[in-house]
């Protein structure tokens, strides 16, 4: 491709995003079809001859739209929100055309000092105290694996990366079963152990992990000559937005010199309102805190920031240093693949340098305010609704609910969810509380008005009660 038709098609991509953008209110926010309805549309080997661009684009508007979930449409409810701003598309074509792999200060200079300097806006917008530095992440998986492994070392006096774990005593992480799952992916891949990530029972109205049973358990471990090496602790979990009372958790943890990561992958980006802070109130003490900026505060996915106390713990368990990887020469440089698992990076720290320019912290937590309100409005519409109830209050813009109907109201529930998304109008998902089948709302994408959480009102009580329910 000559640079004529580079720039061709990068215009005509640019353009068909902008188009896409705006008309994505019209669309059904699922994905329809059944599977294997895109596969059969794609060949079954690589041509041996070169397509012209004018077929494959064709192809691509023809395939591709239809096949998606669009994560962007502003009335997407589920899960949590994958939110890529403009501005940040707009840095992510810069990144893509400069095509930078930023493993090593003098690979990218300007990506290493840019990713120093935006993370620690970060920290002061989310009221961190000076002390903290920060990484960009791929995920917060990975930041969570990452701080298991420092975890794993700390407690091990740093042998299991050299000597194995076969011959180490068992090492003992616990967290409450409201933690995403990627704290259970770390503790398999780690070495750890699924059997020995300990449970901690919740209590209270944000379902938080009980620091006395935390104590009991940690203090029975050690009792029966098992190793605790650290404590996960969450700021709004994923099902119903549970939040751990950090500040007591971290006591414990001081107590018993266990290392504490918080996950505050969605939840930490409304940190930014100072009003939101209670939520995780003694957040200063955790040795390790991740959020994702590519959740509710714009920014194209992948960019997940972990913040950390001790970054000297991270780079001992992770740092290889092969001699093709030093830069002689040059004193005090800091090198983010060594405090990351992937040695390469992404150029992640624009998308974020643009974000927070143009929409200014004030412009970000208008968002974040609006989206809470709206949320708080909807259950509390929903709330006076004679049959619906709430199964968990809203924690920040995350709420659930179920309607009141069928013979089994688990399988009510599972059909009503079903019936919402097949209608196409809105996207929401399900969980379980209480071990009752719940549907989760959660407002988050940037492109939602009040307008759209009133729709969702209309969706939601016009499908639970038609005349004859086709979904149950």
């Amino acid at each position: 491709m000559d640079s004529q038709e580079f720039r061709h098609w990068s215009r005509k991509a640019a353009d068909w995003g902008v188009d896409y953008r705006e008309g994505l209110g019209e669309r059904p926010v699922r994905a329809g079809g059944r599977p294997g309805d895109i596969a059969r549309q794609i060949g079954l080997s690589a041509p041996e001859s070169g397509d012209s661009m004018e077929t494959i684009f064709a192809d691509f508007e023809r395939i591709v739209p239809d096949g998606l979930t669009h994560w962007q449409h502003p009335r997407f409810f589920a899960y949590f929100p994958a939110n890529a701003a403009p501005v940040s598309v707009v840095a992510e074509h810069l990144v893509s055309a400069i095509a930078a792999q930023c493993m090593l200060w003098q690979t990218s200079p300007a990506a290493t000092e840019m990713e120093t300097r935006v993370v620690d806006w970060l920290r002061q917008a989310l009221g961190l105290p000076e002390g903290f530095a920060g990484v960009i992440q791929d995920s917060a998986s990975t930041a969570t694996l990452a701080a298991v492994l420092v975890m794993r070392e700390k407690a091990l006096a740093w042998k299991g990366n050299r000597e194995g774990l076969a011959a180490q005593p068992t090492v003992r992480v616990y967290a409450s079963r409201e933690v995403h799952t990627s704290v259970d992916r770390a503790i398999w891949i780690a070495g750890i152990g699924e059997e020995n990530l300990v449970r901690i029972p919740t209590k209270g109205p944000r379902n938080g992990m009980d620091p006395q049973a935390l104590a009991a358990a940690i203090e029975a471990d050690l009792a029966a000559g098992r190793l605790p090496a650290g404590i996960v602790a969450c700021t709004g979990g994923t099902s119903i937005g549970a939040c751990d009372p950090i500040g007591a958790v971290a006591a414990i943890a001081r107590r018993y010199g266990l290392h504490l990561h918080v996950d505050a992958a969605w939840a930490g980006s409304a940190m930014i309102c100072p009003e939101f802070r209670p939520l995780w109130e003694g957040i200063e003490a955790a040795d390790s805190v991740v959020f994702n900026p590519h959740k509710w505060l714009g920014a194209n996915f992948d960019c997940s920031v972990q913040f950390l106390r001790n970054p000297g713990d991270q780079v001992r368990t992770l740092a290889i240093h092969p001699e093709y990887l030093k830069t002689h020469g040059h004193d005090g440089l800091v090198n983010y693949s060594e405090w990351s698992v992937p040695l390469g990076r992404r150029f992640r720290a624009l998308k974020l340098w643009f974000l927070l320019r143009y929409h200014g912290l004030e412009g970000l937590r208008d968002v974040i305010r609006n989206h809470v309100a709206w949320s708080t409005e909807l259950a509390e519409r929903l709330a006076t609704e004679p049959d619906f109830e709430i199964a968990s209050a809203p924690v920040l813009s995350l709420f659930s609910f179920r309607h009141r109907g069928g013979e089994d109201p688990d399988a009510h529930n599972i059909a009503l969810v079903n019936a919402i998304n097949d209608d196409g109008r809105i996207y929401l998902t399900q969980t379980r509380v209480d071990g009752r089948i719940a549907i989760r709302f959660q407002a988050g994408s940037f492109a939602m008005t009040r307008d759209d959480a009133r729709m969702a009102f209309e969706v939601i009580t016009e499908i639970a009660r038609r005349q004859k329910p086709n979904f149950s």
